[in-house]
């Protein structure tokens, strides 16, 4: 899985739009193999973030979980600190 694309569920605020795209844009980036489609395949390249993006958001707007939501920067915080460890 690409390392670039965070989970999104059971985070206080949820994910914003803008987090979404991000992640749909990973997506669709990683299973093409482009960074930047060719001007033939721009249009189908966009179809294809729009169409993951609708997906994700649905997906998140229905998922239920029991635990409480997680904290942003607490969670960013262990982020950094296992990188830290890991290229100490």
């Amino acid at each position: 899985m690409c390392r670039s694309i965070r989970p999104l569920n059971n985070f206080a605020p949820p994910a914003t739009a803008e987090e979404i795209h991000a992640a749909a844009l990973q997506y669709v980036r990683k299973v093409s193999g482009a960074t930047h489609p060719s001007q033939a395949n721009a249009d189908a390249f966009a179809i294809a973030v729009a169409a993951v993006e609708e997906a994700t958001a649905s997906l998140l707007g229905t998922l239920v979980t029991a635990a409480p939501p997680k904290d942003r920067e607490v969670e960013a915080a262990k982020a950094r600190a296992r990188a830290a460890a890991r290229y100490a």
